[in-house]
């Protein structure tokens, strides 16, 4: 019996629980569909103003002038007056021959030139003495010609005298070694005590100069007219940047654009004078040249981190009054320092999404945050599941 008793009761709890769900009159309530949360991005907006239009290359820093220190005699080399990376200036004494052969070779022709002197001096007195008693038929005629004749030959040797100490002081004078220019030593190359030849292929050391310096670099070969456009409007600026292309080292002008483009490649070479005051460039080292050739009026530019890419091309992410997002195709003319020049495509005053596009599509609501509370990728690209 109870368990019947049982049974009945819970079919009447059935029962009116079933009451109560179809005995109402009107439709059962269901709850509204959650619109979604405001996605968190960065912003900024297009600003329109005067930019200057800028082409950049990648090059290598050359030393103005570089010139291994040869010696031009033989003979030991007895010291070296410089140490290594030492700053000289043009006329500084960098090595020192032993000069006792060449000094030795100096006072021999100038001996020879006295000699010959003393012998001239004799022989003009005798042709002196000898002329006026030709005159008064004295002395014949064959004696003073050849009187003549003999003043005529000592006067030559005197130039070759001469001839023979200049050459004598020039090998005593390159028995030192001299700066031919401001620069900067390199490794020494040979040591005190060795004997130096003009043929030897190093030489004593390389001295480059540094200050002033220049920088080959390349263009694109279809930037050529441009360039060519501001170096006729006067000096073209110059900007020198670290391989990175974020830190400006030094500030010159542009000196020339090659004579021949290089057809293989498609682009020319360009060189450019610094300064460098600060030795930011040192020789060999690559750089990022920027040349600034026009300044474009009332530009439109945007954060470079605005413009994404997909299989159409660039666009943007344009925040509209409803702050929801649309997706907007632009042309970009320029990219320059974290900077993107737009050609078309956009409105001054526009705000776009520079940070947090990943999480974007048409029409998402979005909501101003700060940079550190946006993440610039995604899940997946992080190494975790999406």
């Amino acid at each position: 019996m109870r368990r019947w008793r049982t049974i009945a009761l819970a079919l009447a709890a059935f029962g009116a629980v079933g009451f109560g769900l179809h005995g109402r009159t009107g439709p059962v309530p269901t709850r509204e569909a959650a619109s979604p949360a405001p996605v968190p991005v960065v912003t900024g907006r297009v600003a329109q103003h005067d930019l200057p239009l800028v082409l950049t290359g990648i090059g290598t820093v050359q030393a103005l002038n570089t010139a291994a220190i040869r010696s031009q005699v033989t003979g030991i080399l007895e010291s070296v007056d410089f140490t290594e990376g030492q700053s000289v200036r043009r006329g500084d004494v960098l090595a020192r021959i032993d000069p006792r052969v060449f000094q030795a070779q100096l006072d021999q022709a100038q001996a020879q030139l006295s000699r010959d002197q003393a012998l001239l001096a004799n022989q003009q007195t005798n042709l002196g003495r000898d002329e006026p008693l030709l005159q008064r038929g004295f002395a014949t005629d064959e004696r003073v010609t050849g009187e003549r004749a003999q003043v005529a030959q000592t006067q030559s040797s005197l130039k070759a005298d001469q001839a023979a100490i200049d050459l004598a002081r020039t090998q005593l004078d390159f028995a030192t070694l001299r700066a031919p220019f401001d620069g900067v030593t390199g490794l020494r190359l040979i040591d005190p005590g060795n004997v130096i030849r003009p043929t030897d292929a190093t030489g004593i050391v390389v001295l480059t100069q540094v200050q002033p310096i220049s920088v080959v670099f390349t263009l694109p070969a279809a930037e050529i007219a441009a360039v060519q456009a501001a170096l006729a409007r006067g000096p073209v600026r110059a900007v020198a940047y670290d391989p990175s292309g974020t830190r400006p080292l030094d500030t010159g002008t542009l000196l020339l654009i090659n004579n021949q483009a290089d057809a293989n490649t498609g682009t020319v070479q360009l060189k450019a004078t610094f300064e460098n005051a600060d030795r930011q460039l040192w020789p060999g080292t690559f750089v990022n040249v920027a040349v600034t050739t026009s300044t474009l009026r009332d530009a439109l530019s945007i954060p470079a981190d605005a413009v994404q890419q997909n299989d159409h091309g660039p666009y943007v992410f344009v925040v509209g009054a409803d702050r929801t997002v649309s997706l907007r195709p632009v042309q970009v003319a320029q990219r320059q320092r974290g900077t993107v020049l737009i050609a078309s495509g956009l409105k001054a005053g526009e705000t776009v999404v520079v940070q947090g596009q990943y999480r974007l599509a048409p029409g998402t609501p979005v909501v101003d945050a700060p940079a550190s509370a946006v993440p610039n990728t995604t899940t997946a690209s992080a190494g975790m599941l999406p």
